[in-house]
């Protein structure tokens, strides 16, 4: 079964983050007030919904519980993007991610609920995006709509494996080429396909997000 997330906000930010996930197979809900932006949206998400989304009946009343993941992608409204936040954590939604102007604004939707916190001056819709996809993910640079370069955490399945056992590199079983590797203090370039794979590695490494995804999801796969 896909992934449900809602967008809440669908100014410059919002709409490009829901059109993001649902070009990368997810069923997104995307609310704003304003009927105009609604329209813009409506043939790039799963479904389009005018509503107040400080409004807890009209949240209720869409369901917005049952969703895997919420953006509060709300602007400079900063009262309309906590108490959307409030309102999605009490009505269930177990992880929530919030934009926020400044750094009171950031400390303050951490408060009320909000999982994650980005500020979109500094990071791109696509990015925040690929975090949602896939947790282990730190950082993502889109090349183009299906290739980018990650930083990526080491995931815990593939400790103790070398990098050609993981999949990763040319030859591999993935399309992933690991760029280098950052291991406390050192910085390993290119690392060869023998190189095993420690906790607390953090990696570089380019690659479709295809094969990004199913190099994570192997052990959910494979249970």
């Amino acid at each position: 079964m896909k992934k449900q997330i809602v967008v809440i906000g669908l100014g410059r930010f919002g709409a490009s983050l829901a059109s993001t996930l649902y070009g990368m197979g997810y069923e997104v809900l995307a609310i704003d007030s304003h009927e105009e932006r609604v329209q813009n949206i409506a043939s790039q998400v799963t479904r389009a919904v005018q509503a107040d989304s400080t409004n807890e009946i009209a949240l209720e009343d869409l369901g917005v519980g049952n969703f895997d993941a919420a953006v509060v992608a709300i602007g400079y409204n900063v009262l309309n993007s906590i108490l959307a936040t409030v309102l999605l954590k009490k009505l269930g939604v177990a992880y929530i991610v919030a934009r926020a102007k400044d750094d009171l604004h950031g400390r303050i939707l951490k408060q009320v609920g909000a999982n994650v916190v980005v500020y979109p001056e500094s990071e791109l819709g696509a990015r925040v995006a690929h975090g949602i996809d896939i947790p282990e993910v730190l950082d993502y640079i889109p090349l183009t709509p299906k290739y980018g370069v990650t930083k990526l955490s080491a995931p815990p399945h593939l400790v103790g494996k070398t990098l050609r056992d993981a999949g990763f590199g040319q030859g591999g079983k993935s399309e992933l080429v690991v760029l280098l590797i950052h291991r406390k203090k050192e910085v390993l370039l290119s690392p060869g396909r023998s190189e095993e794979i420690r906790h607390d590695d953090t990696f570089i490494i380019a690659g479709t997000d295809q094969s990004l995804e199913e190099i994570i999801a192997k052990p959910k796969n494979s249970r």
